[in-house]
């Protein structure tokens, strides 16, 4: 006789709110009159993702494990959770831009339509808005929280799929530039299926080795039985899988094309949310089920993070699309991340995973007002994402180059703002577990990143405009409230950011 798992449902409250928002959502997709749809809809995400929020405050300093074992209730993963949560309704916000101007709106009308036809090119300009991505992204917030609370390989298979889905489908939805905006969704479905693949099959190998999926019996099974090649393969291709979400270089070819193609709001919300999912992820693998058997991944991790710097920086000098920069600055700093990973250590005292989790949080706010910005400036075929399009930008709207300005200089890890004390405490932990070469070839490559952060700030500033260059929209309340909150954290991160470091030092426990 099968016994019924005891669940806890107010551990898993924030899911429950979030995932029951998503199920609201498509029911007002279904049953709710088109015309008036749309706040309905803005209103149901925002409860379900600030709903969440607020849970997974309530449920701090809780430590359990729920739902026979295969989910994890503690510190970082509410650290985390809340981090998806509240990145997850500004992105939510910005879903919303244009309300009052739906002819704006980044996203089709119809993505049924085929791109290119008669029928498309009218819906350029139509009234209707497109609703059904805020159901969508609310699943996928829905699976990034369950991917960092997953205690077992099944149920993080399972998130994986929840997280990644919906995210195929709005990566296609651009109202304009539709072909790039369909090549790039097919890209990153395609790419996206190999590395669920490579997970599943090293799932199949860790149960072959140790005759389970929960995280603390692989844990218990590496420690009586040591490592065998059957489990370092296993670990490997798990390690594939989440490095693949990450955009970790080598397995970042994905990541300019559809950060590129897709529309800008979900740009966003991929590079800030599902970054901090991914790691999430990576960081319970590897402290909760392999953290006795460092050697098994420390020399995988060390490798990827080094080629992931280096791809990131050098690539990223050669762009002249700001969408594809971010693009590689976004591999960049998953290798800065990872040297966080690697400060982990055999030990497990915890420095270096707080000290990836504050990265986490501040990369996450920092990119997400850089593409909020970003929305801001366009021409007659949307944002206006060639460089030489901001020249002089800075006469046209100084207080747009200004905010601008400050998060690309966050983005390079300038003092006194968030991205500099994430990098600090990151290379901090990686130092104090003796990985001072990676540190090395990661302060090397942060500096040569810093290079095309500054080259945007020179055009902004000290080149003249051109005369047929883009507007510059005057944002409405979503993406005003988004810069507010982006820049003041930004700021607030690098210059007082004690009170947010000691938190995540106290929530840096994972139980299994």
């Amino acid at each position: 006789m099968i016994e019924a798992p005891e669940l806890s449902f107010a551990a898993l409250a924030p899911l429950l709110f979030v995932f029951g928002a998503a199920c609201i959502g498509v029911l007002v997709e279904a049953f709710w009159p088109r015309d008036s749809r749309h706040p309905v809809q803005v209103a149901v995400a925002l409860v379900g993702t600030l709903g969440g929020l607020v849970c997974t405050l309530l449920l701090a300093g809780r430590r359990e494990v729920t739902a026979a074992g295969a989910l994890a209730v503690d510190g970082a993963g509410l650290f985390l959770q809340a981090t998806v949560a509240g990145l997850g309704a500004l992105a939510i916000l910005l879903f919303a831009e244009r309300a009052l101007d739906p002819a704006r709106s980044a996203f089709v009308t119809s993505a049924a339509v085929p791109a290119g036809s008669p029928r498309d090119r009218e819906m350029i300009t139509s009234e209707r808005v497109q609703t059904e991505v805020y159901p969508l992204a609310t699943f996928a917030i829905g699976g990034m929280m369950l991917f960092t609370a997953a205690n077992d390989l099944l149920i993080m298979f399972v998130a994986l799929e929840v997280l990644s889905l919906p995210l195929y489908l709005i990566s296609g939805m651009a109202r304009r530039r539709r072909l790039l905006s369909q090549e790039a969704a097919v890209k990153y479905f395609l790419l996206g299926a190999f590395a669920s693949a490579f997970f599943l099959y090293g799932l199949a190998l860790v149960y072959g080795a140790t005759g389970s999926v929960r995280l603390s019996a692989i844990r218990e099974a590496s420690v009586a039985e040591g490592s065998n090649v059957l489990m370092v393969l296993g670990l490997a291709l798990l390690i594939v899988g989440l490095l693949f979400k990450a955009s970790v270089a080598p397995f970042h070819t994905w990541t300019p094309d559809v950060y590129q193609g897709a529309p800008t709001p979900v740009t966003a919300f991929m590079a800030a949310c599902t970054k901090v999912a991914a790691f999430g992820a990576i960081l319970r693998l590897l402290y909760v089920a392999f953290g006795t058997s460092e050697w098994t991944w420390r020399p995988l991790i060390y490798g990827v993070a080094i080629a992931s710097v280096v791809v990131g920086a050098v690539l990223g000098l050669t762009q002249t699309d700001l969408k594809r920069m971010l693009a590689y600055s976004s591999i960049a700093h998953a290798g800065f991340l990872l040297t966080g990973v690697i400060g982990l250590g055999a030990g497990g005292d915890g420095s270096g995973l707080a000290a990836t989790m504050f990265y986490l949080l501040t990369y996450g706010l920092t990119t997400l007002g850089a593409f909020a910005v970003l929305t801001l400036v366009r021409d007659g075929d949307g944002e206006a994402t060639h460089l030489s399009q901001w020249a002089g930008l800075a006469s046209r709207s100084p207080l747009t180059a200004a905010i601008m300005a400050l998060f690309l200089l966050a983005l390079a890890g300038i003092p006194l703002t968030a991205g500099f004390t994430g990098k600090f405490a990151v290379f901090r932990a990686a130092i104090e577990e003796g990985a001072w070469p990676l540190v090395l070839v990661a302060v090397l490559a942060s500096a040569v990143a810093a290079f095309f952060y500054l080259r945007v700030i020179v055009l902004m500033y000290f080149s003249p405009p051109a005369a047929d260059g883009p507007t510059v929209g005057v944002p409405g309340l979503p993406t005003t409230m988004v810069l507010a909150i982006t820049a003041t954290a930004t700021l607030a991160l690098g210059i007082v950011p004690g009170s947010v470091l000691d938190l995540a030092e106290r929530a840096a426990i994972f139980v299994g």
